[in-house]
């Protein structure tokens, strides 16, 4: 356990920071399996917003460092793949 103070302010400091990086990534694959579950549905009405939406976060993670901007760029590229095969208006 941590003895000086400045140590103890660093235990306090990274447990919000978990915190954060906890929900943050949460918040990620919450919006990553919505976008999953709206292609396997097939549905096509409301999937622009939904991509969005789900584009907005992964681009946010990747600001944030949650993941890295390569794996973002993968992301985003599978999922717009996976839409314009449903729907080509939205390519």
């Amino acid at each position: 356990m941590a003895n000086h103070f400045s140590a103890l302010k660093r235990v306090r400091q990274e447990e919000r920071r978990t915190e954060v990086n906890r929900r943050n990534k949460t918040r990620l694959r919450h919006q990553i399996r919505a976008m999953r579950r709206v292609l396997t549905g097939k549905e096509t009405s409301g999937i622009g917003a939904v991509l969005s939406a789900t584009f907005s976060v992964i681009d946010r993670s990747a600001k944030l460092g949650i993941i890295k901007k390569n794996t973002a760029a993968r992301y985003k590229s599978k999922l717009h793949g996976r839409v314009k095969s449903l729907d080509p208006k939205h390519a």
